[in-house]
């Protein structure tokens, strides 16, 4: 590197900055001097008027301490007596309020009515309870002039009696200082003059190139690597600038290889359906991206720099150290009583090449679905196992029976085949009742609709069941007033309707009624269907449509249901757009409603 001469040092100009910089601290020396006799003048002004104040205390105190004789002056004229011999030029009125706010005299001739009156100055207030000197400076509203404001507790022992406030013209004080400040300012504006004109030559030399390379590092922070520093000299600011221009050029390259790395890295995060949470090495949050604020519904300003265990709700069970360590993946129930919601958290760790943890990356996955489908396939295989599992083992018993001889019998042979071809319609309908959900599942299946009259199509079914029903249950209908016309597929709306009202008259007891009812809603026709039941329980109604669930199972198994009816009867309602629900109380019965949807027709367009 080439050495720098002497005169071309900037150790040398720097030495001449010094000397300038000396008279400025002069000058500012200056200017804290005044400020320093300003608080000088205007405290030995306050302390004047303290000291004053204490004399006139003494001697209020002694008057209203006093005991009165008739032939004595009243309180108010002794003590107007007192503060008028305490009144000076500069102090424009002494006030004497007791302990209960009121005023006991004034020295003011122009205040005199308000003797006797309730005081509402702030400073008296706060003298009296604060049991101190409060001083304050207000501006008069009558002369415009500046005053110092005193309150002064009196005591009596260590009992506050009252307290003494006086007014001070403080105004010549501030005369005082601004003609100080004034002679102040000449010399420093002489000064200040000086050295503007000696800097300006001397500055002049070098802050030519620092004028540049600021200009050069205001154009990198905009992102412009193009401009070059111009090199002036060989001295240690020409060096800078070579030295500026070669960072110029590393810095572009880096500034447009961390780009390319940022907007990669910004668009996997942003179009990732899974969550993206990244800690510093104390386990606080430092990134999130927009599907992970979704997932845990909270917003940015409520995560960042907060530890990522309070944020994952998992604070009670691991410790950050603890998660660094961890290897498996976490579940992270948020699930309430209306809904289920499981999270699945991943957690890996940064570290540098020398092991130093720098911190965590999170990935959450929504596990909810799949939670729920594994739970509905285990409990389909547990159900479907064990409702098969009892009419085989039935027809097993009596099959084993029949082979050992039992079907020689006239009389024990037909019940037992009775009994075996029984279980084995009840496997059938269980196979084709599964058999449609799957189809319903897979979409395996198109409507056949066609325009319908409701009132006389569930009068229809209705009475077929009235026909042949085997219970002294008694029928009440309350159907519609008027026609109602609907799209359905007849034959699955038949089916829904034979699943509920056998379901009814399976539930009811003899002598029992079920109900019948349609009524319009807006753009939708409301079914009801109730019964005298059993009932079931509050906690139970919302799973009444789940595959396999029996109020009753054992009766249920004993009429022959497979707890499928209703769950086909959900998703036949669905595919027309409808929705179905049930209303139930614990021995009182269950109501079944769905809907369907419904256009109110001109009169006379079905004519």
């Amino acid at each position: 590197m080439q050495k720098v001469g002497f005169f071309r040092s900037i150790h040398v100009k720097f030495v001449l900055i010094y000397v300038l910089l000396i008279l400025v601290a002069m000058q500012i020396i200056g200017l804290y001097f005044a400020r320093g006799l300003e608080e000088t003048l205007k405290e030995n002004f306050t302390n004047s008027i303290v000291d004053r104040m204490n004399l006139v205390e003494f001697n209020v105190r002694e008057e209203i301490t006093k005991k009165r004789k008739d032939s004595d002056p009243t309180l108010e004229q002794s003590l107007k007596n007192v503060l008028i011999e305490f009144t000076s030029d500069d102090i424009k009125e002494i006030r004497v309020i007791n302990s209960k706010y009121r005023i006991l005299a004034t020295s003011s001739f122009e205040n005199q009515m308000r003797v006797g009156q309730h005081s509402t100055n702030d400073s008296v207030r706060k003298s009296i309870t604060s049991e101190t000197i409060k001083d304050v400076i207000i501006l008069d509203r009558q002369t415009r002039l500046r005053v110092l404001s005193v309150a002064q507790p009196i005591f009596n022992g260590n009992e506050i009696i009252g307290s003494l406030y006086v007014e001070a013209n403080i105004e010549t004080v501030f005369q005082q200082i601004e003609e100080i400040n004034r002679i102040l300012a000449g010399g420093a504006a002489v000064s200040l003059i000086i050295t503007i004109i000696v800097g300006i030559f001397i500055a002049r030399t070098f802050t030519r190139p620092i004028s540049d390379m600021r200009r050069q590092a205001q154009a990198m922070a905009n992102g412009n690597f193009m401009r070059k520093v111009k090199v002036y000299g060989t001295d240690e600011l020409g060096q800078l600038a070579i030295a500026f221009n070669h960072l110029t050029n590393q810095l572009q390259e880096s500034h447009s290889t961390t780009e390319s790395e940022r907007r990669k890295l910004a668009s996997v995060l942003e179009n990732m359906t899974d969550g993206v949470i990244a800690t510093d090495r104390k386990g606080r949050v430092s990134l999130i991206n927009d599907s992970a604020l979704q997932m845990l519904g909270v917003t940015t300003d409520l995560v960042i720099n907060r530890p990522i265990s309070s944020i994952l709700g998992i604070e009670s069970e691991y410790t950050f150290e603890e998660l660094i360590q961890l290897r498996e993946s976490i579940a992270l129930d948020f699930s309430t009583e209306e809904q289920s919601y499981i999270l699945r958290a991943t957690i890996s760790v940064t570290q540098r090449e020398t092991g130093f943890v720098n911190g965590l990356i999170v990935v959450l996955h929504d596990n909810t679905e799949q939670e729920k489908i594994d739970m509905e396939r285990r409990e389909f295989v547990s159900n479907v196992s064990h409702e098969l599992r009892t009419p085989l083992t039935t027809m097993r018993s009596y099959l084993d029976a029949l082979a050992e001889g039992a079907w020689r019998s006239e009389e024990i042979a037909p019940n037992f085949l009775r009994v075996t071809q029984g279980e084995t319609e009840r496997m059938i309908r269980l196979v084709n009742d599964l058999l449609k959900l799957s189809r319903m599942d897979s979409k395996e299946y198109e409507l056949n609709t066609e325009w319908v009259e409701f009132n006389r199509f569930f009068n229809a079914v209705i009475e077929r069941f009235e026909f042949s029903k085997s219970k002294n249950v008694h029928f009440t209908r309350n159907l519609y007033g008027s026609s109602l016309f609907v799209e359905i597929d007849t034959d699955k709306l038949t089916q829904v309707l034979d699943n509920i009202i056998s379901n009814a008259l399976k539930y009811s007891p003899d002598g029992g009624e079920v109900r019948f009812g349609v009524t319009v809603s807006g753009d939708y026709i409301k079914v009801m269907i109730s019964d005298d039941g059993m009932g079931i329980p509050k906690a139970n109604v919302h799973r009444i449509f789940d595959r396999f669930y029996r109020a009753d199972k054992a009766r249920s198994r004993a009429l022959g249901g497979t707890g499928l009816g209703l769950a086909i009867a959900k998703e036949m309602i669905t595919a027309h757009k409808g929705e179905i629900w049930a209303q139930s109380e614990e021995g009182k019965g269950t109501t079944i409603f769905f809907t369907l949807p419904f256009e109110q027709q001109e009169d006379g367009e079905w004519d």
